[in-house]
C-alpha cells in the first residue's frame, strides 16, 4: 500500500530524466528555458554558481551540496558571478556551442578549467493534465541547502552516486542515475512539505499527524464512501475539530479535496482509454451519468472531450 505522498506523485507519473553532467569554467553564463509539465532540479556537485528563476527577482546561490528544484519548469538562468547573468546564452546555443552529443559531460566556458562548476541537471517529467493542490502549490522554486548532510547520510551517498554514474562510461550508470533522482525529488518535496515555511503555501496539512493520518486511509481506497465523519475517526479527531483543521492548513474543505483528487484518477483512466464505467468506479461513482456531470464541472469538460484531448498530440 502506498502512503499518500507516494500515492500522489505516483499518479502524477513523475519520472525523472538527467539531461546532463557539467563542467562550468568561469565565466559562463546559461539561459534554460520554460517548459511544460516538467520540474528541473539542479544539484551543485562540485563547486558554486548563482540561479535566478524568471519572476522571482531573486538571486539563489547555489554552494556546493545544494539542490534546487524549480516545480513548474520556469525560464531560469545560471551563472557563475552576478557580472555574467545579463550575457548567458541560451541552453540550445550552450551545447552547440560545447558540441555536447548527449553523452559524457557538458564541458563549457572560457575560462582555464580551474575553477570548474560541476552541476548534475535534469528534470522530472508529469503526466499531461494531471494536476495536485501538493504541486500547484508549491513556490516558485525550493532550495534546499547542503542537502546531501540535511537528508541523511544515505541522500549523501545517493548524490555521490549520482555524480559518479551520470554521463559516465560505465553501463547503465545513466539508468541507476535518473532513477536515484527520482528518490531525490520525493525527498526533496517531503522535506519541503515538513519544513516551517510550507505553511505558507497552504502544505502544512500533509504534515499534520492528524490529518496525514486521514489523507493516508483516503488515497488507500479513494472510491470508498467517505464523509467528513469517518475521515475525522480516522484523524482521531471529532468532526468539527478535523474540518476546521483541514480547511485551516489544506486552505480547502476534506470532500473538496477528495472531489478534486477522485477526478484526477479518473482522468488518468480516461488517458489510458479506459471506459466511461472505469473512469467512474475509480472515482468512486456507480452512476456514470452522475460522475459525468461532476466531471464537467470539476474539469470544463465531459469524460469524451478529455479523453479525446488527452490523446492528442503535444505540441511543444
Amino acid at each position: 500500500m502506498l502512503d499518500f505522498l507516494s500515492d500522489i506523485l505516483t499518479n502524477l507519473s513523475i519520472k525523472g530524466t538527467l539531461y546532463f553532467r557539467t563542467a562550468f569554467s568561469a565565466p559562463w553564463g546559461v539561459a534554460v528555458p520554460a517548459y511544460e509539465n516538467v520540474a528541473r532540479f539542479h544539484f551543485a556537485h562540485r563547486n558554486s554558481c548563482l540561479v535566478k528563476v524568471e519572476g522571482t527577482g531573486e538571486i539563489v546561490s547555489l554552494a556546493q551540496g545544494d539542490l534546487i528544484i524549480i516545480p513548474h519548469g520556469a525560464a531560469h538562468k545560471l551563472f557563475c558571478s552576478v557580472d555574467t547573468q545579463d550575457d548567458t546564452l541560451a541552453l540550445d546555443t550552450v551545447i552547440e556551442k560545447s558540441g555536447y552529443t548527449g553523452s559524457g559531460v557538458l564541458i563549457y566556458g572560457e575560462g582555464d578549467g580551474t575553477l570548474e562548476t560541476e552541476l548534475i541537471c535534469g528534470h522530472f517529467s508529469l503526466r499531461p493534465h494531471a494536476k495536485h493542490s501538493l504541486m500547484a502549490r508549491l513556490p516558485p522554486y525550493i532550495h534546499l541547502r547542503n542537502y546531501g548532510e540535511v537528508a541523511g547520510k544515505w541522500m549523501e551517498a545517493t548524490l555521490r552516486m549520482i555524480g559518479d554514474e551520470a554521463g559516465g562510461a560505465k553501463m547503465g550508470g545513466d539508468l541507476i542515475a535518473l532513477k536515484m533522482s527520482e528518490a531525490i525529488f520525493t525527498q526533496a518535496i517531503r522535506s519541503f512539505i515538513q519544513d516551517n515555511e510550507a505553511t505558507k503555501w497552504g502544505l502544512a496539512g500533509f504534515a499534520d499527524p492528524n490529518l496525514s493520518r486521514a489523507l493516508s486511509a483516503f488515497h488507500a481506497n479513494p472510491a470508498a464512501s467517505w464523509t467528513v465523519e469517518t475521515l475525522a475517526s480516522k484523524a482521531g479527531m471529532s468532526r468539527t475539530s478535523f474540518a476546521v483543521l483541514f480547511q485551516k492548513k489544506m486552505q480547502m474543505t476534506p470532500m473538496n479535496y477528495l472531489k478534486s483528487w477522485r477526478m484526477e484518477l479518473a482522468k488518468r483512466e480516461l488517458t489510458d482509454q479506459r471506459s466511461l464505467t472505469d473512469a467512474a468506479l475509480s472515482a468512486g461513482y456507480a452512476s456514470d451519468s452522475a460522475f459525468a456531470r461532476t466531471f464537467k464541472k470539476e474539469t470544463g469538460f465531459t469524460p469524451a472531450e478529455f479523453k479525446k484531448m488527452s490523446t492528442a498530440p503535444i505540441v511543444h
